[in-house]
């Protein structure tokens, strides 16, 4: 009778390689999720100001 543990395939362990590769995607994703962050910031900023300024004209 086999195990249940013999059904599963143990995960390889990751090379170097792919272990700085990972490293260096998740940089990147945090550099492009701040760098978008700030530009939703700087259009909801534009777009108060904006309605802002209508409101004023008024």
């Amino acid at each position: 009778m086999r195990e249940k543990s013999d059904d599963i395939a143990l995960p390889k362990p990751k090379s170097q390689r792919e272990v700085e590769r990972e490293a260096r995607l998740k940089l990147a994703l945090k550099a492009n999720m701040g760098r978008r962050k700030a530009q939703a910031r700087a259009r909801s900023a534009a777009d108060v100001d904006a309605c802002d300024d209508n409101n004023k004209n008024e």
